[in-house]
C-alpha cells in the first residue's frame, strides 16, 4: 500500500520531512512513555478507526502532532495497531520461505505453576486469562508445551517486537562476521563508517556499540525536549552520523554503560555498510528463510532515508519470535545443521560486558545464565539455555514499562522456567 502518493520531486521532500516529523513524535513519545505514564481509555475500537485515527498518511494530514502517536493509544486502539504496523507505518517486507520448520506439540498443563508478583500470589492460569497477554509460547527442547491467545489474537497475526529487534539486529551482526563482511567485533566503526573519522567515535568499537558502551556523551532524558534522545532518536544515514560526530567523549570505550537509542541505528549503518545491502532482506536471506519461519514479517523503516530502524520495531508472529529464540539457544545454527553464527557468538552476546553485568550484545542478562530481548509493553523471547527453554510473549501491558502485568509476566516467566529445569 502506497503510504505517500507523490507527484513532484517538491512534494515528495515535503512528504518525507513530514514523515520524518511524524516518526520523531513517534520514537520520542516511546522514550517519553518508557517512563511508565499510562494513557486514556476508549472502550472500543475498530481497524477502520485506528487506520483514521493514525495511520500516517492521515496523520501527516492533520500535521503530525505527537497526541497522534500510536504510543498514545488506548488499550483497545493498540491491540489492533500492534497488529497492523504495516498498515500504519512504512515498513519492509522480511520474506519468508515459505516451508516452515516443525515444532512438534507435547503439551503440559503449566497452569498450576505458582508465582508472587506484586504482593499476591497467582498461578500461571490465572496469568493467562489477563486482558494484558496477547499471546504465550512455551518451547522446551523443540517441542510446544504450552500456546494460548487471547480471543482477538492468533497463530498467524504478527506482533511489533518494539526493542526485542536491537536483539535481531545483535543477530545479524553475527551473521555479518561469519559470512566475513566484518572482520571481528573489535574492529573499529569507523572502518565501516569512515565519515565518522576524526570524531570520538574513531575510538569505539564495534563491540562497544553492541554494548551500549561507547563512551560517547549522550542524554537519554525523556522529559528534556533538548536532551539528544528527542533530537536524534530517529535519525539514520548522514543525518545520524553527522549528529554523532559531534559529541564528546565521556568515558573511554567498553567501560561505561550508557543507554543510547541512536546506536542501535547506528549499528544498523555499521551492518548495511558491511553488507552492502538492506537489513530485511539481509534477515530474511540469513535467518527467516533458512531457520523456516512460517510467515513473512516486516521491519519498520525510517524516512527519509528508507532504512530499517536498527532499534526497533519488526511484527512477527509468536511462533516466528520463538525460532528466533531457538536460533540463539542453538548458537546459529539452523534446524538442517548449517552455522549462520560464528561459533561461541551467542556465549559472548550473553556474557556480562565490562560496563554493565546486565547487558550483552543487545541481549539483557538474567538470573542464573538466563538471558532475553524485551520490548515495551511486554514483548519477551525469554531464553534458559540449562532447561533448553524458549518462551516467547505478545503483549498490550497498561504502560511501557513498570505496569503490575509486567511484573507479573516477569515472575511467571522465572517460575516456568524454574519449574521446567526439574523435568
Amino acid at each position: 500500500m502506497a503510504l505517500l502518493p507523490v507527484k513532484t520531486a517538491g512534494r515528495c521532500q515535503q512528504s518525507f520531512a513530514a514523515m520524518s516529523r511524524l516518526l520523531i513524535s513517534f520514537f520520542g513519545s516511546l522514550a517519553v512513555i518508557s517512563s511508565g505514564w499510562v494513557f486514556a481509555e476508549s472502550d472500543t475500537a475498530t481497524l477502520e478507526s485506528v487506520i483514521a485515527k493514525y495511520r500516517a498518511d492521515v496523520v501527516l494530514a492533520s500535521g503530525g502532532s505527537v497526541e497522534a502517536s500510536p504510543l498514545f493509544m488506548s488499550q483497545a486502539e493498540r491491540r489492533i495497531a500492534f497488529a497492523h504496523f504495516d498498515v500504519l507505518f512504512p515498513t519492509r517486507v522480511i520474506r519468508s520461505g515459505g516451508l516452515a520448520s516443525s515444532l512438534p506439540t507435547a503439551l503440559v498443563d503449566l497452569s498450576g505453576i505458582r508465582f508472587t508478583a506484586n504482593e499476591t500470589d497467582m498461578t500461571v492460569g490465572e496469568l493467562l486469562d489477563s486482558e494484558h497477554l496477547m499471546g504465550l509460547l512455551v518451547v522446551q527442547d523443540g517441542k510446544i508445551l504450552m500456546e494460548h491467545y487471547a480471543a482477538d489474537h492468533s497463530a498467524d497475526v504478527p506482533w511489533v517486537t518494539f526493542s526485542v529487534t536491537k536483539s535481531v539486529t545483535s543477530l545479524l551482526m553475527g551473521a555479518a562476521i561469519q559470512d566475513g563482511y566484518i572482520d571481528s567485533v573489535t574492529d573499529p566503526i569507523v572502518k565501516y563508517l569512515p565519515r565518522l573519522a576524526g570524531s570520538e567515535y574513531g575510538e569505539s568499537r564495534v563491540q562497544d556499540i553492541l554494548q551500549m558502551a561507547s563512551g560517547i556523551a549522550w542524554n537519554e532524558d525523556y522529559d528534556d525536549p533538548e536532551s539528544d534522545v528527542a533530537r536524534a532518536a530517529t535519525l539514520n544515514g548522514v543525518a545520524l552520523t553527522d549528529y554523532l560526530a559531534q559529541l564528546p567523549r565521556m568515558a573511554p570505550p567498553g567501560t561505561r554503560f550508557n543507554y543510547n537509542t541512536a546506536e542501535s541505528n547506528l549499528l544498523g549503518e555499521v551492518l548495511r555498510s558491511a553488507i552492502g545491502m538492506n537489513a530485511a532482506p539481509y534477515l530474511s536471506q540469513k535467518i527467516w528463510q533458512p531457520m523456516g519461519m512460517e510467515s513473512d514479517a516486516n521491519w519498520l523503516l525510517s524516512l527519509p532515508e528508507d532504512r530499517e530502524t536498527g532499534g526497533c520495531c519488526i511484527s512477527a508472529t509468536l511462533r516466528d519470535y520463538a525460532r528466533l529464540g531457538l536460533l540463539a539457544l542453538a548458537d546459529g545454527v539452523l534446524p538442517d545443521g548449517t552455522r549462520i553464527l560464528p561459533e561461541g557468538w551467542m556465549a559472548a552476546s550473553t556474557a556480562p560486558s565490562e560496563g554493565y553485568d546486565g547487558y550483552g550484545y543487545k541481549w539483557w542478562l538474567d538470573a542464573d545464565g538466563r538471558y532475553g530481548a524485551y520490548g515495551i509493553f511486554g514483548q519477551t523471547i525469554a531464553i534458559d539455555p540449562k532447561a533448553k527453554l524458549v518462551i516467547a510473549v505478545h503483549s498490550n501491558a497498561q504502560a511501557a514499562s513498570g505496569s503490575a502485568y509486567g511484573q507479573e509476566l516477569e515472575a511467571a516467566l522465572a517460575a516456568i522456567s524454574e519449574h521446567l529445569r526439574g523435568r
